[in-house]
């Protein structure tokens, strides 16, 4: 039920809007002055605040600041028997969700409720995801060699500087560039993701940067590429040593003017983006053999983190397999497996060569075909492939 705390001085109004409300069937609370208000949110969480401006004390935008301020996860809707446009506007620029005139017109400040509503539902649905995003992408481990890798992250994170991500396929490249983006001042903004080996060399152009209808063939409309989506925000360029040579110099052009033009249009076109970039790829010998652009390395490596091997760090094998083995058996609505720790010590002795994407392969595969509990015979039998 959608709960609301009405604040207005006028006992007469506060009633008059609980009874109303009430019929409605949302869950209503009174305060009679701003102080009170704050009070009872610090103490009850509300969906809605409905509050008038003139008040004695502490009048209504005193309590939206505060409101603001604070952090409460809550759609204020200022109310104000003199209302004039510039009060509307300023109430508006300082947070409030809208503003209604008295005497409130019942219709308007119903469907004002149900937009609000919807709106708080559609945060709170948004906080969820991206918890769930975050939870997806956390890098696992406490090896020193991760460890190093977080604290680069964490270092990194806060500057606008370009990040080079490399590493051997499977070892959590898109996971450094989830923290990064997370940890950085640009992380209510876009994060817009492109994997550039899945793009067709002909479509990359009109995919980074977009394309004016009519530009070829199939351009049947006018559509934004993944720079402009990502403005303000974080664009990872992922297997970026795949790109072709073309759009390598237009993405130089990117980072270098910190503008676009769309495919067919001459028009430049300002962004704000960061840029990350991670390849498997020796850079340095793609750029010795000419199938990469010297001068885009050095503007994309400002700063180098290179993602270490399973191999290279088994200590984690343990973490990662309490990990996984949550992860999937929830996701197979499964109890969760037991696992030996000699069965962990075969883990350790085998040799990854598919990195951690295959390491989780093998757990899901463990999980499915053996009993509860996971043990060494098991991983001996279905962890390595046959020929390996």
């Amino acid at each position: 039920m959608t709960k609301i705390l009405v604040i207005d001085d006028e006992r007469a109004i506060r009633n008059s809007l609980k009874d109303i409300l009430e019929y409605e069937k949302y869950y209503v609370e009174l305060a009679e002055d701003g102080k009170v208000g704050l009070r009872k949110l610090d103490k009850t969480e509300f969906d809605i605040v409905l509050c008038d401006i003139k008040m004695p004390e502490m009048d209504g935008i005193e309590v939206l600041e505060k409101i603001v301020e604070g952090g409460y996860n809550v759609q204020t809707v200022m109310i104000s028997g003199h209302g004039t446009v510039d009060s509307a506007v300023e109430a508006i620029k300082k947070g409030a969700f809208d503003f209604i005139e008295k005497p409130l017109d019942l219709n308007r400040l119903l469907i004002t409720i149900k937009n609000a509503t919807d709106r708080s539902e559609l945060i709170t649905q948004t906080k969820v995801l991206k918890k769930k995003v975050s939870k997806k992408y956390k890098m696992i481990g406490e090896s020193k060699a991760i460890i190093h890798i977080k604290e680069m992250v964490d270092r990194v994170a806060e500057t606008d500087a370009r990040v080079l991500i490399t590493g051997s396929n499977g070892t959590g490249k898109e996971l450094v560039a989830h923290r990064l983006h997370e940890k950085s001042k640009r992380s209510k903004a876009p994060f817009i993701e492109v994997n550039c080996a899945a793009i067709p060399s002909e479509l990359i152009e009109s995919e980074l940067f977009g394309h004016e209808k009519g530009s070829f063939t199939s351009a049947h409309k006018q559509r934004k590429g993944k720079f402009e989506q990502a403005d303000g925000g974080t664009i990872f360029l992922d297997e970026i040593g795949d790109m072709s040579l073309s759009a390598q110099a237009k993405v130089l052009r990117a980072l270098q003017e910190n503008t676009i033009s769309r495919v067919g249009s001459d028009k430049s076109i300002k962004v704000d983006v960061r840029v990350l970039a991670a390849t498997n790829k020796n850079l340095r010998e793609e750029i010795k053999e000419n199938r990469f652009r010297e001068d885009l390395y050095h503007r994309l490596s400002v700063i180098l983190i290179e993602v270490p091997t399973l191999n290279e760090r088994k200590d984690d094998i343990p973490i990662l397999a309490d990990h996984f083995m949550t992860q999937i058996c929830n996701e197979h609505g499964i109890s969760k497996r037991d696992i030996d720790k000699k069965a962990i010590d075969a883990l350790k002795n085998i040799n990854w060569t598919g990195n951690i994407r295959e390491f989780r392969n093998v757990l899901e595969r463990l999980i499915i075909l053996c009993d509860t509990r996971i043990t060494e015979k098991d991983v001996k039998m279905f962890a390595q492939p046959m020929g390996r």
